[in-house]
């Protein structure tokens, strides 16, 4: 069994070798210098976290740009939802405008509804959003999806079925 040592010496070694093109690969594609130097950070972390011996993978490059990308995902899908929920807040007459407290509770909320949702199939997750979150009745959701109230029903059901079970996970 290798030593503690000689793993962090592979580790520190590994880290050197390629954290310069993860940071380069992560620039090109994000084009923000600080989002790719949290991400190359997120991804040595995340491979830290896993426990993967540096010295046993084949394909170093591939393997941690199949972190950084997932990683990248999940940044976007991020501040998709945050720069939603914000120009939903500036559409609002000032004295609806919640303090930062009450901003960043929201956004917590919301982002574990992001979590709780995301392996639902698209349409379900449209309905319950469209109903849940923007109060639609299901005939209007029925039509904005171009399907039967009948088909809206059966998605709301498959989503609250859904969230039940990651409830009770």
């Amino acid at each position: 069994m290798p030593s503690a040592t000689s793993a962090r010496h592979r580790l520190d070694g590994f880290y050197r070798e390629h954290h310069g093109w993860l940071l380069s690969w992560l620039r090109r594609r994000t084009r923000h210098p600080d989002t790719a130097a949290d991400l190359t950070q997120d991804t040595f972390v995340r491979l830290l976290s896993k426990r993967v011996d540096p010295a046993q993978l084949r394909l170093p490059r591939a393997y941690l740009s199949t972190i950084a990308h997932a990683l990248m995902v999940n940044h976007w899908r991020r501040a998709d939802l945050e720069r939603a929920y914000l120009d939903a807040l500036a559409a609002q007459p000032e004295p609806v405008h919640p303090s930062p407290e009450e901003r960043t509770q929201a956004l917590e909320l919301l982002h574990a509804i992001e979590r709780m949702l995301r392996h639902l199939p698209a349409r379900p997750r449209q309905a319950f959003l469209l109903a849940r979150l923007s109060g639609l009745g299901y005939a209007d959701i029925a039509e904005r999806l171009g399907v039967s109230e009948r088909m809206v029903k059966k998605y709301m059901a498959q989503a609250m079925l859904h969230c039940l079970r990651i409830d009770s996970a």
